[in-house]
């Protein structure tokens, strides 16, 4: 399909409202804008339903469907969204529309160009992702303070790789960092441990919507 001709359109795996899972949000209804395609692998992916497939929708079709759910908070997630070059047109659009919104994205894709009102929460991924070759620390510099940097990880070594990461380039100063530890890969507990002991200036979470509903599509 030529996509050059699909200007203002975005091939949507779904759109569904549950309880934000992450992020400093957690817990708010939210409707989620799940957009198609990826070009990373990472080992520990859930979402990999959302690598093909679709439905290539008109921005308007999806600012319709947002609507009708009556709710304030709006996540774009993937897959990863800014991969789709019409993500930007519809961040802005749910902007304008005053919707608070949030843009789940991996931190592979240049997010200069994302309107400064939505709420980036860009991962950087560790080397047990298996991409973290695919980092673009490029865009830290366009982080703003209510944006946030995530960290998922998987083992000790990730951890300490983490922790070095976020004194090289002062990420803390520049806005919140979650970590996160990686589902049947890490305890919880273990993480939540080497943060208390290190004093980290980061927060901890777990994902939500796996304690609630598993690894349901659509929650």
């Amino acid at each position: 399909m030529n996509t050059e001709k699909l200007s203002n359109k975005l091939r949507v795996t779904e759109i569904f409202l549950s309880l934000q899972g992450e992020s400093t949000l957690v817990g708010l209804p939210t409707v989620f804008i799940r957009l198609t395609g990826c070009p990373l692998r990472c080992q520990y992916c859930d979402t990999s339903y959302a690598f093909q497939g679709g439905e290539w929708m008109k921005l308007d079709e999806i600012l319709n469907q947002v609507d009708e759910f009556n709710v304030r908070h709006i996540t774009v997630t993937g897959g990863e969204p800014l991969a789709q070059k019409d993500c930007v047109t519809l961040l802005t659009a749910l902007c304008d529309k005053d919707f608070i919104v949030s843009l789940e994205t991996s931190g592979s894709m240049d997010i200069s160009d994302v309107d400064r009102r939505v709420i980036k929460v860009m991962d950087i991924k560790t080397p047990a992702s298996g991409e973290s070759n695919k980092n673009d620390f490029g865009n830290l510099s366009h982080l703003l303070p209510h944006d946030q940097v995530k960290f998922v990880i998987c083992d000790r070594q990730d951890y300490e790789w983490a922790c070095d990461i976020l004194e090289k380039y002062n990420i803390a100063e520049i806005c919140e960092v979650l970590f996160s530890p990686t589902t049947g890969q890490l305890s919880a507990s273990h993480l939540a441990d080497w943060i208390v002991e290190d004093r980290l200036a980061v927060r901890f979470q777990l994902q939500l919507h796996k304690i609630l509903w598993g690894d349901q599509p659509g929650r």
